[in-house]
């Protein structure tokens, strides 16, 4: 029987690679999610993908670089990523929150992997490790000031002050509650996430509920600017009969 061509046996060899790899990945995945980073053995992560110890090395370089893989690549990235399409120049309000929200939700499309994933982020803010510096900086830091500089912008700002965050953090959490609420949505009405095209929907009604967010909090400077000029017009007033009498 002749051989079979070198290119076949390299697409094989890239082929069982990347498949190994996977089962590693989500094997890791659930473990760590179950039992946190220093009660998961990668020889236990290695049995339960059907590889050897050896394939954690060569595919990730050590327990902790799977570890780090876990938060990232089941979900298809990271919050990070979405900086520069959500914060693109020339982008309106409505349009970055889209890009924003629909960015957020698209993982929910991934079923069981989703609610390991939350289940491995609530266990690294219960039991964290150095990995949750990494995901405060990339996946929540970073975000949260990119949502600052948008609405600084919308809202005319020269610098963000507290009710800046107080609403950026609102609009992140329209979004955030969704998977922390996962278990419950489906208990109470597993039809709204049950669709790709439902998933769809939570992106244009979280737009349209952030957007509101955004005008109520315009009003409310506006209120206060109208208050605060109303107070300041009696003294002003008084001022000026004051310095007419000395005249």
């Amino acid at each position: 029987m002749p051989s079979p061509p070198a290119t076949a046996s390299r697409r094989t060899a890239r082929s069982d690679g990347v498949e190994a790899r996977h089962r590693l990945l989500y094997a890791a995945l659930r473990l760590f999610a179950e039992k946190g980073f220093a009660k998961t053995s990668t020889r236990e992560i290695a049995q339960a993908a059907g590889t050897n110890v050896a394939a954690i090395r060569y595919y990730f370089g050590d327990k902790a670089g799977l570890y780090a893989a876990c938060f990232a690549e089941p979900l298809g990235g990271n919050a990070g990523d979405l900086i520069p399409f959500f914060e693109a120049p020339g982008l309106s309000l409505a349009e970055s929150l889209h890009i924003f929200m629909t960015g957020y939700v698209e993982p929910l499309r991934r079923g069981e992997v989703v609610r390991q994933c939350m289940r491995l982020h609530m266990r690294e803010m219960l039991e964290p490790t150095s990995q949750w510096l990494t995901e405060l900086e990339r996946d929540i830091k970073g975000p949260h000031e990119a949502l600052v500089r948008i609405l600084c912008r919308h809202l005319k700002l020269a610098q963000a002050d507290d009710d800046v965050h107080r609403l950026a953090f609102a609009l992140a959490g329209l979004a955030l509650q969704l998977f922390v609420t996962l278990d419950a949505v489906d208990a109470i009405k597993p039809s709204l996430l049950r669709t790709p095209r439902n998933i769809d929907t939570w992106s244009d009604r979280l737009t349209r509920y952030a957007l509101a967010l955004v005008a109520a909090e315009a009003d409310r400077r506006r209120e206060a600017q109208a208050t605060r000029a109303a107070s300041r017009a009696p003294s002003t007033r008084a001022a000026a009969r004051s310095e007419r009498q000395r005249t």
